[in-house]
């Protein structure tokens, strides 16, 4: 986003009354609005309000009713006068600008979006929108050719002679953001624009929106009481409160900073899955090895991190390949194969800005961790089971944790619920097999049969979460890597076999990590 300061409030105060500046002096002495309305009668709608808006950007103004947002956006194109401060557009103070020069603002730069959508009943769809250009003198030709390609941009196209009364709300609404935006006005002003409207009307207007502001990079100023509606639309959010601003901030930054306890109360038991990233909660992606290292390094790099996948990347650019599962390391090793055809091409991945609700069910369906890569491919991060229940546990969100939990649960395939339901004997006899077939090569003294132990038990727990047990039964092959700085010792070959399997059928094979 471009960090040019595109609005500027300094200072704004309004008071409504016969003596305004009387009550100006009672706000420096430091009265409270209740007071002074006991004591002066005049209701006090702004109070030295301070902010900036960047080009670009959508700032969303919210508050319960009687928080003076409504207020502050008829300020900025002096629909209401202000009692004191400065408004700056484009560093010009509108506040001491003329009646025409005040006009030709309106007309060029602002653009206005009202709640009861201020339509022409009487007028087509067409001369509706085309209207702000007609008063601006311009010919029927050229504002028909804007007007129509305003309706076309807000999904009317079609409609360009129906009339007014033959809309439905949500469609009326649309009139109304096409009418502003046909003055291709620099700033957007939006006053509670979708709060009359219906749910999925309304939802579908916030999605429109943000795909006009994606395409054409308007700088946006959206009056809401819907938190929801304001973490959604928002790139920062004042939080208003008895005329005063009580905090500025990303959406973010509101649900997980809240400047005092008004704002916590008024953020308390938001879903925070909608608003939280998998870019704000994903992990390092370290260790990652390179497609160009071999299956020898890869080996070495889980046994020495003790995980039971790597991630595959190319280039210094860290575009992601693949991903290389510990059974299918130990596999290939042994059939002599390269780690390019080891490993699993196209694991799943997600872009950083996708919300944590919509994280959680491709996590949970996943058997592998979730690769956060940009546009570019580049690998970003990691995401597990363990960062995503524990990101929701931090923010309250106990009943996504716990709905998550048993999707997990319920999602077992009848093939994995079958390997849980194996007897110790079977999974024992399944081991030394598995074992004999693959390191049958090793000499017989340097085995080390693993009974159902403590030990066993701890690194079957171990490996739930993604994490290889100490002994974790990668063969030794540190006489084959030199120079790459890890210090190897002898593993057993029943140990590395135990570990593959474990990782490939144990019960927690859902849940591989990096």
């Amino acid at each position: 986003m471009d960090k040019n300061i595109k609005l500027e409030v300094r200072n704004v105060t309004k008071v409504f009354g016969k003596t305004p500046h009387k009550v100006i002096s009672l706000l420096n002495e430091g009265l409270s609005k209740s007071e002074i309305f006991e004591k002066t009668k005049q209701t006090v709608g702004l109070n030295n309000v301070n902010f900036e808006v960047y080009d670009g950007e959508i700032f969303v103004i919210m508050g319960l009713s009687g928080s003076g947002k409504s207020t502050l956006l008829r300020c900025l194109n002096r629909l209401i006068e202000p009692t004191a401060g400065e408004i700056l557009i484009d560093g010009q103070n509108i506040t001491q600008m003329s009646a025409e020069e005040l006009r030709d603002t309106r007309r060029t730069k602002l653009g206005m979006v009202f709640q009861n959508f201020a339509l022409l009943p009487h007028r087509t769809v067409l001369d509706n929108v085309a209207y702000g250009l007609e008063i601006q003198g311009i010919p029927k030709e050229d504002r028909y050719f804007k007007a129509l390609a305003a309706i076309e941009t807000v999904g009317l196209k079609g409609y360009e002679n129906s009339k007014i009364t033959q809309l439905s709300g949500g469609m009326k609404q649309r009139v109304g953001l096409a009418r502003a935006l046909a003055n291709d006005p620099d700033i957007l002003l939006m006053d509670e624009a979708f709060s009359a409207l219906d749910p999925l009307i309304r939802t579908d207007m916030q999605n429109e929106l943000l795909a006009i502001e994606d395409r054409m990079q308007k700088t946006i100023i959206f009056v809401s009481h819907d938190l929801d509606e304001a973490l959604k639309l928002g790139d920062r959010i004042a939080l208003m409160k008895d005329g005063k601003v009580v905090q500025i901030g990303t959406p973010d930054e509101i649900l997980t900073e809240p400047a005092n306890s008004y704002v916590s109360r008024f953020v308390a038991g938001v879903d925070r899955s909608k608003i939280l990233t998998a870019e704000s909660v994903m992990r390092r992606p370290e260790p990652f090895v390179s497609v160009s290292s071999g299956i020898r390094v890869a080996i070495k790099l889980m046994k020495a991190h003790g995980i039971s996948s790597i991630y595959v990347v190319e280039g210094k650019s860290r575009r992601l390949r693949g991903i290389l599962m510990i059974g299918d390391a130990l596999k290939a090793l042994k059939a002599g194969k390269s780690l390019e055809d080891a490993m699993i091409q196209e694991p799943p991945q997600v872009a950083p800005d996708l919300p944590l609700s919509d994280v959680i069910p491709l996590i949970a369906e996943s058997q592998y961790p979730l690769a956060v890569v940009n546009d570019s491919g580049k690998l970003l991060g990691i995401m597990v089971r363990g960062t995503v229940l524990g990101a929701l546990a931090m923010s309250g969100q106990n009943g996504h944790a716990t709905a998550f939990e048993e999707k997990s649960s319920e999602e077992k395939t009848s093939e994995e619920k079958s390997s849980e339901e194996k007897t110790s004997e079977e999974k024992s006899s399944e081991e030394k097999n598995f074992a004999g077939e693959k390191f049958e090569e090793n000499p017989p003294e340097k085995t080390d049969p693993i009974g159902k132990s403590k030990g066993e038990t701890e690194g079957k727990a171990g490996n739930e979460a993604g994490v290889l047990p100490k002994s974790s039964g990668i063969p030794d092959i540190s006489g084959d890597i030199s120079n790459d700085g890890i210090d190897s010792g002898s593993v057993s070959a029943e140990a590395a076999a135990k570990a593959s399997l474990i990782s490939d059928t144990g019960p927690g094979s859902e849940v591989k990590i990096c």
